[in-house]
Order: C-alpha cells, then structure tokens, then sequence
C-alpha cells in the first residue's frame, strides 16, 4: 500500500484527486441545500430559482403577471410555483374544512349536525380550483339582490324544491330573486313590517342593528333589512338546499356556512341585538336545551328571539309538544313572551326576550340550568362545546351590568359598551378609529388603484375595533370582520359598534364558497401568522376566496411583502406596491390547464 502511495505522488495524480474531491464536496453541498430549500410546504409547488432581481427605480411599482417582464425590489426572491389545477368536478365549490369526506365518512355519529361542521384536512389545499363553466363578472350591487348569473351558480335544485315558496327562480341566463321565503307568503318586505309592527320596540335600524338570521335560505330576509340600516349575519350549513349561501353571497348579501351541532358558533357572548328563525329546522329543545343556550350566550342582555315556525301557531300533536318544551326551557332560561301574534297569511310569531337583570337567575328554583363559570374570563368560541349552562351577563370593569349601545348610527363613533374601562383602551380606540378614517380617505379611495365601485363584498383579515370598516361606512359595501384566534379577542367591541364579524384561525380555511368576495383586507397580519402556518397556504385560501378581479390589499412588512408578490405573481395576479408598505393585488381569470 505504501509502494501504490509513494508511486501515486510521483506520477503527480493528486491534482486530479484534489479536483475529484472539490467536487464531492460541491455536490455535498448542493444536495444539502436542495433538501433543506424542499423541506417545507413550499416545495411542493416545485420551487424553482430565478436569478437575482433588478431594482426598481420607483416608490410604487407595478408587477405583471409575466415574470420575464418584472422587476422586484431588491433582497427578494424571485420564485416560480408550479401550479396544478384541482381535477375533480365538485372542487369547483370546494370547501376544504366542510368537504372533507374521508372524515365526514369515519364519523361515528351524524344525530347532532357533526357531518356538517368543520373537519379540517391534515394538509392543505394543494392546487388551484377551477371556475365555472361560463363564468362571467358578477352582477353588481344593487341589482344583484334580485338577479344574478346562473353560470356562475349553476345549480338548479332550489328552484324545484321550492318553487311553491319563491325562494328562486330560473329566468333565462339568470336567478331571479322574487324574496319569497317558506314563512314569507305575503313576501320578505311584508313579513319585515310584520315583525317590527308585532313589537315596535324593535325600531328596524335604530334599536335593532346587528340581526343573526339562522337557517337562512337564500338569505332574502337579510337582504331587505339592509334597506333599513341593519346589517344582518345570515347563516346555514352546507346541506341539501344546495348552495343557498351562494346564493347569497353572489347576490352581495352577508352570509357564512355554519350550523347549530355540537359547538358553539363562532360569534362572541352577548353580540347580537335579534336572533331570527323562520322555520329554521332546528331543534331547539334538543339535548335539554342546549341549542337555545347557545342562543342565549350569543344574544345581547335586552335582546330579542323571533321564532316564527309552526308549532307558534299549529295546534297537532308534534307541534304542541315541540311548543310545551320551549316554554319550559324559555322559562328556565328567564326569557320572557313580549309579544305573539299572526299576520294575514295566517303565519304566526313570538318574539322572546333576554332578561337585562341577574335577579331572575338568583331566584330559580334548582338553579337549573347552572350559570357557566369563566374563570379566565375569555370570550373565545373557537371549536369549543356547547355549553350545558347559562352564560353570566356581561359586566363592565366596575362590576356594573353592560349598557345597550347607543341607538345607530350613533354607536359606530361612540364608546363601545364592552371596551375596557381604563383611559387607555378608550384613547387607543378613538386613535384607532381615527387613523383609519384619515388613512382610507387619503390613500385607499384614491392612491390604491381600486376600483370601488365594482367592490361589494369585504373581508377585513384581522379587524382589530373595526376601524377600517367604520371607514368605509357611507360606500355600498358591507364588511366581514374577521378575528384570528390568536390576537386580542375584539369582536364583542365590533359588533357594539354596529357590525358583523366571526373568529377564525387563517392556518385553516374559511367557511366560505370559492369566489365569494371581491376584496380582502389585511393589516399586519402575515408577520404574526408567518410563525405558525406556510404564507403559500394562506394566499392559496386567499386565491380560492376572491372573486376573478377582486382585490387584496396587504399592509406589512416589506419582508412579508416581498414573499406575497413573488407568490401572486406566480398566480398571475397584477401586483402593485405603494410606499414600500402596501400591497394591492388583483386577481385574474388564468386558471393552470388540467393534465
């Protein structure tokens, strides 16, 4: 061995072994980085590397969907995602967390709406979901409430199945909307006036603001009250009506997928001014009650129930037994009967209070149901179970009971009944509100390059007191406001200022149809969000939500920023950036071509 090694160096052979060597290590190396680059959820999309960008010479820079003819600002990655296309015909409406079949099909029980409610997938949504056939521009607001187009929503059940209620109607190349509904024989706009001259302490718009309407249909009823200043939270599951929230929301009315089941809704304690069922087939007095214990804690204190439904006015047997349970639990409950009544048609209605005082609950005879006991004093609902209790009504931090907010419009600019009592949080909130005012009138209605007037339907990604969408107040838009799980819980300070919103973690899909907004909104939210979840699966959920030329508007850093345009560039989004701090990126109809 040591004769092959001495002959070895003689012959001069170590320049070649040096250079052999060099270039294991190279190949090391290189391996090394592959597999550290491909590690993530991102290389699933084969992430490939361009060469390094150019810099742009401007502040607000444009970004076209066609990487050669891009530049990007410096320190960012130019990235290529190879996109792949959804296959199969149903994930055209694919809902990731309510279309999960493997688990839908492995539940052990379907007796309490557990096959309707959320079963996230282990992985995400790993492809791009196709449009309709024939997918046109939405009709726009306001004549969207009363028609839109059938190939954008292409199902055609509803109009069978209820032709008799008028729910909907196919005429030609559209639905139409007549706003008839299983309880509104007479129509949406009568029953509205029905219901309020039954109890006219209702006062539509002024007392009344913030409505949640279960088991919605096509979503009429919310539909008409928005002529009336109230702002409506439509909700139903994804059931056989087949695409009754899509329907609504097409139509540009506020509308999510939910269901009453074993979980609680994804709304705060004592958020709603008026809850409404029409024959919302819902058991309200199953498992002891706790459907409409869950009613009680989302309902504010002084808030109204109206239950319009058969057992109000039908004297069968089913109906009287349904009716003798409610009045037992009601009672339990101390809700009090403040009005019942029936209108022309012969429909009849009760309407149901929540007491604005403890003192009922105090003198129950078994304390049956017990009130729940918060002692972390959250307010989160977020996969947590119905309860088998009463929620405490609300207090402020002197121990005194909640006040009603202000008659509206007066509460979208006043103290929020359930802001904290300390100077502070009141001077944050005011600042809040201000800035957001001054930043949408000076720079979003102008500066943006969005078109506003083909925006109706707004989601605000992490909503904080609401002041963006207290902002846009005077357009003809309404605003989803929306509180990711792991912020500070102000979706209770929101609706007291007049408006609707939901929790939600954005590591998991949104309880929404594909295509259902046309702008979205989010103001330092990817940062945060960064550290638990991959940013490719949010945009993918982002891209599956925005309608084709909707918008989405990011405020962050400009390292966040940077990942996003990459990202949608790579969808074919038109991209924009403003002062370094603003995103603006517009969806397009370019869809991956299917294998």
């Amino acid at each position: 061995m040591a004769i092959l090694a001495e002959n070895f160096f003689k012959e001069r052979k170590y320049p070649f072994i040096l250079t052999l060597l060099i270039l294991l290590i190279c190949v090391t190396l290189f391996l090394f980085s592959f597999n550290h680059t491909t590690s993530n959820a991102v290389a699933f999309y084969s992430v490939i590397q361009e060469k390094p960008p150019l810099n742009p010479s401007q502040a607000s820079a444009d970004y076209t969907a066609n990487p050669k003819e891009q530049e990007l600002p410096p320190n960012m990655t130019n990235v290529r995602f190879d996109w792949k296309l959804c296959e199969e015909p149903q994930n055209v409406d694919f809902i990731p967390c309510l279309d999960n079949f493997k688990a839908i099909k492995a539940l052990k029980s379907r007796r309490h709406m557990e096959h309707r409610e959320r079963h996230c997938p282990e992985t995400s949504l790993h492809c791009l979901l196709p449009l309709p056939k024939g997918y046109k521009v939405p009709v726009p607001w306001p004549k969207s409430r009363d028609k839109i187009w059938y190939d954008n929503v292409p199902y055609s059940k509803l109009v069978e199945y209820k032709k008799d209620q008028h729910w909907v109607v196919k005429s030609g190349k559209y639905l139409v909307f007549p706003g008839g509904g299983t309880q509104f024989k007479d129509g949406v706009d009568h029953y509205i006036k029905f219901l309020e001259k039954t109890l006219p302490a209702i006062k539509w718009g002024k007392h009344i603001r913030v409505v949640l309407d279960v088991g919605c249909g096509v979503a009429s009823f919310g539909g008409y009250l928005l002529d009336k200043n109230v702002i409506t939270m439509s909700f139903a599951p994804k059931d056989e009506h087949e695409a009754q929230i899509q329907f609504a929301l097409e139509r540009g009315i506020p509308a999510t997928l939910s269901v009453i089941g074993t979980q609680k809704l994804t709304f705060p304690d004592n958020g709603f001014d008026l809850i409404h069922c029409a024959r919302c087939r819902v058991h309200w007095d199953a498992d002891g009650g706790k459907p409409l214990y869950e009613l009680n804690r989302i309902l504010r204190p002084g808030g109204f129930f109206a239950w319009s439904a058969t057992p109000v006015y039908r004297d069968d047997e089913r109906d009287q037994k349904v009716w003798n349970a409610m009045v037992d639990i009601t009672k339990a409950m101390c809700w009090k009967v403040v009005a019942k009544g029936h209108d022309s048609s012969g429909i009849g209605l009760v309407i149901y209070q929540k007491p604005t005082s403890s003192s009922c609950y105090e003198k129950r005879e078994g304390n049956n149901p017990p009130l729940c006991e918060n002692k972390d004093g959250k307010n989160s609902s977020w996969y947590a179970r119905l309860d088998s209790c009463l929620t405490p009504l609300p207090v402020d931090g002197m121990g005194n009971l909640q006040s009603w907010p202000k008659p509206w419009p007066q509460r979208l600019t006043s103290k929020p009944p359930s802001l904290p009592t300390d100077s502070d949080a009141k001077d944050k909130f005011f600042k809040d509100s201000k800035r957001w005012s001054e930043l949408v009138s000076d720079f979003y209605m102008n500066g943006l390059s969005i078109k506003w007037s083909s925006v109706r339907n707004v989601m605000d990604m992490n909503a904080g007191y609401a002041g963006f969408a207290t902002a846009l107040i005077d357009l003809p838009v309404w605003v989803m406001n929306v509180v990711p799980i792991d912020v500070p819980d102000t979706l209770s300070i929101i609706m007291d200022r007049g408006f609707i919103g939901m929790y939600h973690d954005w590591c998991e899909s949104f309880n929404t149809y594909p295509r259902t907004y046309d702008l979205l909104h989010s103001s330092f939210l990817f940062k945060y969000l960064e550290q638990r979840c991959d940013i490719v699966d949010v945009a993918v959920e982002i891209d599956r939500i925005l309608r084709p030329n909707g918008y989405l508007v990011v405020q962050d850093s400009m390292e966040i920023l940077n990942k996003l345009i990459s990202i949608l560039r790579s969808l074919h989004w038109s991209v924009t950036l403003h002062q370094n701090q603003f995103l603006v990126g517009r969806k397009g109809l370019w869809r991956p071509k299917g294998s």
